[in-house]
């Protein structure tokens, strides 16, 4: 009977175990549907933007304030952790703070350190509930954001605060039998944080407290393999997803346009150029541009799934802000979406990205200007997307715009998006040089 509670907490440990890797393969199988591309040059500034973006949260601190509470609850939910390793070794054997007796007195340093920061996921978590829900941050209310994405950010936080609820709650009776010299319960100090907020536990019979201990311990533990879990399904993946998504991300100028190189070759045969690399025919039944998930790179399949649906690439979008239907946000979440569906239905479900979840009203109105790259804290690149979608609508199905139309015939015809040729240019400058 004694052994119940560790084969109890080892076939839980194995549950989740089982569905967080099934739905990692998964994530991972969905992600290599993308084309290959390789990323694997500059290793050095690539290690340099994963430090400074993901680990470092550089381009959160744009905005002060919520970058230092986000800051809180990264740091928290790290090195919290690491009791969290404590807890498990006590499900696995059995034994009670089983990492007390080798660090001595710096153990009471660390779990009040913990305490500290347990105390400030708290605080940032219920400013962050606030924000969304009382003080409804205009990008929080996009209509993207209707349904599950908010209730999907509301919930991770009301869990987060569940669990540092529980970790100080289980402190807190802790220390209280400790006090009473309870068996089990080692002696390892006080705890601050917990002994304030939960010093009212100590009128409850031993009896009690044990029940109130080991419910919080087991509610915290299971908790936090249910929250591993749900953060898989959940917008938070980017949890673990932002430290390989920054450090595969564009290190070119955000402004170079990456070529089509069976485009460009054939062009340079054509005009008798010299064509480096593959100078072989597109193959057929080549498809241009990017139609559904499986034409677009697995970079920007690992994007879709970093996501975290902040809205600050929206926010700064200038089409959007100027009433138009385009959210960069949005591009990434449906493509999330699509993929997710091939995932479940394969490719041949009668559906695509371009058409049934991203409109052409939608890519027509980017403007390329590349404001939701520079403003995504974990360099998500929407505008890739944007163009490969573009360009299957403008050679696939030659459905571009009348005027975008008009500005390719110019191009191929005159090198320029104008009407004239290259040597009329300056005409307009002779009426000058005329004096009319």
């Amino acid at each position: 009977m004694e052994f119940i509670p560790q084969i109890v907490f080892i076939l839980i440990v194995g549950f989740f175990g089982f569905l967080i890797y099934r739905r990692v393969s998964q994530i991972s199988k969905n992600i290599k549907l993308g084309k290959d591309v390789d990323l694997s040059d500059n290793k050095a500034e690539r290690l340099k933007n994963m430090v400074l973006v993901a680990f470092g949260q550089k381009k959160m601190f744009k905005r002060p304030l919520p970058a230092f509470l986000h800051l809180l609850i990264y740091v928290g939910f790290v090195l919290i952790n690491i009791e969290v390793l404590e807890i498990i070794i006590d499900g696995v054997f059995g034994t009670h703070r089983v990492a007390a007796p080798i660090l001595g007195n710096f153990y009471s340093g660390m779990i009040n350190f913990f305490e500290f920061l347990a105390v400030g996921v708290l605080f940032s978590c219920i400013v962050f509930l606030i924000r969304r829900s009382v003080l409804r941050i205009n990008r929080f209310k996009k209509i993207e954001m209707v349904g599950w994405p908010s209730l999907d950010a509301n919930l991770i936080l009301i869990i987060e605060i569940l669990l540092m609820m529980a970790i100080l709650g289980m402190n807190g009776a802790d220390q209280i039998l400790q006090q009473r010299g309870t068996d089990h319960y080692t002696q390892v100090g006080s705890f601050f944080f917990s002994s304030t907020l939960f010093g009212w536990l100590s009128e409850f019979e031993t009896g009690a407290l044990i029940l109130i201990e080991r419910g919080a311990w087991w509610f915290h533990i299971v908790g936090i393999f249910a929250f591993a879990l749900y953060v898989t399904y959940s917008k938070h993946l980017h949890i673990f997803l932002a430290f390989p998504n920054t450090y595969y991300s564009k290190i070119s100028p955000k402004g170079k346009m990456e070529n089509m190189n069976e485009i460009t070759n054939e062009v340079k045969m054509m005009l008798g150029m010299p064509v480096e690399g593959d100078s072989a025919p597109p193959p057929e039944g080549m498809r241009f541009g990017a139609k559904d998930v499986n034409d677009l790179t697995w970079k920007n399949l690992m994007d879709a799934y970093s996501c975290t649906e902040c809205g600050r690439c929206t926010s700064e979008c200038p089409a959007n802000l100027t009433g138009k239907k385009l959210s960069p946000r949005k591009i990434m979440m449906d493509t999330r979406d699509r993929l997710e569906d091939v995932g479940k239905n394969g490719l041949d479900d009668g559906k695509s990205l371009l058409g049934d979840y991203i409109t052409k009203e939608e890519i027509n109105a980017c403007t390329n200007c590349n404001a939701c790259v520079e403003a995504c804290p974990v360099n998500i690149n929407p505008l890739d997307i944007i163009l490969q979608t573009r360009r299957y609508v403008a050679m696939e199905e030659s459905a571009a715009p009348d005027s975008w139309n008009a500005m390719f015939q110019n191009v191929e015809t005159n090198f320029a998006p104008w009407k004239f040729g290259v040597q009329d240019r300056f005409n307009w400058s002779n009426e000058l040089k005329e004096g009319k």
